[in-house]
């Protein structure tokens, strides 16, 4: 958890669930918001601490609000600070959202006649005041991977190798970046926002990060020069 931030599990927070969308902390989500009810979410939210616990729906979501059932949420959520807003035309607004810690839902609070979206009272998954291990076998571990020959091709990881050089990245956040910003499978996502030990969130990125470099190696084995009309299929 941010040194800055501090959160206060001990009042109601807004709930903002979206589909397929998994916040991690120390990163940051950008969020057009148009719907009434998520308008009203976020001038509540400013004229508060500014914090929203971002969340998302159970894979049954989708069947359930086709029924007319309120959309299942999840329990992991990520408690984030909007750290920056504009506001737009009709009422609308755009936000960027900072993850701050993982927390799970303890009470949901339906929307009633005065406040129109979700708002849960939520605690926290790990341990805040603990400081996590440095990790620096994880760290050279993951730049090795990284830095080789088929992963580094791919969109934004130069970007996250340049995290690796910053001393203001410890390794713990460098994970939830990673995560965050190369890892797009939301159940991916999700379990690693559930998730309590920084020690088995590594090893799901590792266990992920070379499954990708597997696949791509073996993608291009198959990149060779076949005779017309011949290939591996």
């Amino acid at each position: 958890m941010s040194e800055t931030i501090r959160v206060n599990f001990g009042r109601m927070m807004p709930l903002f669930p979206l589909p397929h969308a998994v916040l991690l902390p120390h990163a940051v989500q950008p969020l057009h918001i148009f719907e009434p009810r998520y308008c009203q979410m976020v001038r509540h939210a400013l004229d508060q601490s500014g914090q929203i616990a971002m969340g998302t729906f159970k894979p049954s979501a989708v069947r359930k609000k086709k029924c007319g059932n309120p959309a299942p949420v999840r329990p992991a959520v990520c408690v984030g600070q909007i750290v920056d807003h504009k506001s737009l035309p009709d009422d609308q607004h755009y936000i960027l959202l900072h993850g701050v810690c993982r927390a799970r839902i303890r009470k949901m609070h339906e929307p009633d006649t005065e406040r129109l979206y979700r708002a849960a009272m939520v605690e926290p998954i790990e341990e805040l005041d603990k400081e996590p291990p440095p990790m620096d076998r994880v760290r050279d571990e993951l730049r090795s991977l990284l830095s080789g020959p088929r992963l580094s091709r791919m969109y934004g990881v130069s970007r996250v190798l340049e995290w690796f050089d910053s001393d203001d990245v410890p390794t713990h956040a460098l994970l939830e970046l990673i995560g965050f910003t190369l890892l797009n499978d939301g159940e991916v996502r999700y379990q690693l926002l559930e998730e309590p030990s920084v020690g088995r969130r590594a090893n799901v990125i590792q266990s992920e990060l070379a499954r990708l470099d597997d696949l791509v190696r073996k993608a291009r084995s198959q990149c060779m020069d076949w005779p017309k009309g011949m290939s591996w299929n």
